[in-house]
């Protein structure tokens, strides 16, 4: 299996007035497919936050293979 780091991100304004964008939660997840890594991501997520879905404390996610140490 491959290891996955899924990011969550919540956009929100900032004190000038312009969107930025928040990291809500950072996951690492083993799975054999990054569409297989999402979906444990958000329910890890669900879980983490108390929620039913993902994307009420969250607006996208982003799942990329986990860089291995050198």
């Amino acid at each position: 299996m491959t290891r996955y780091v899924a990011t969550f991100f919540k956009t929100v304004l900032g004190e000038n007035g312009h969107p930025a964008e928040i990291c809500q939660r950072i996951v690492e997840i083993e799975a054999p497919t990054e569409a297989d890594a999402a979906a444990i991501a958000k329910q890890q997520f669900c879980k983490a936050e108390q929620v039913t879905h993902w994307d009420l404390h969250a607006d996208r996610i982003n799942v990329a293979e986990a860089e291995c140490p050198s």
